[in-house]
């Protein structure tokens, strides 16, 4: 019966990490939208970057991209990969994909 036990803790821990990379995932890319369209067009693709990036814990930051473009719609696409267990350890062969999406904003 323990080692069923044990199984079953594993997997929702697993689980737990696979939500908690989709809540990221998507946060991080609420906040590089946000800060790419209060940026000046030339400058919007490093201030989206960094943004985007500054939102994750640090297992999460080192195989992050952010990738920001558009024009009058901005847009931010964020891939995480999940790790296995251990935020830090390896991780699965497939990304969390994270997108925003926000209009510019009107400078007067």
């Amino acid at each position: 019966m323990t080692p069923l036990i044990i199984l079953t803790l594993v997997l929702m821990w697993q689980f737990v990490l696979l939500g908690y990379t989709f809540t990221l995932a998507g946060n991080a890319a609420d906040e590089a939208v946000r800060a790419g369209t209060a940026a000046a067009p030339g400058e919007r693709e490093a201030a989206c970057e960094q943004a985007g990036l500054d939102k994750l814990d640090g297992p999460w930051k080192g195989d992050a991209t952010v990738t920001c473009g558009g024009t009058g719609f901005v847009t931010a696409d964020v891939d995480l990969k999940v790790p296995v267990l251990f935020p830090g350890s390896i991780g699965f062969p497939f990304t969390v994909h994270g997108h925003a999406g926000a209009v510019e904003e009107a400078k007067d």
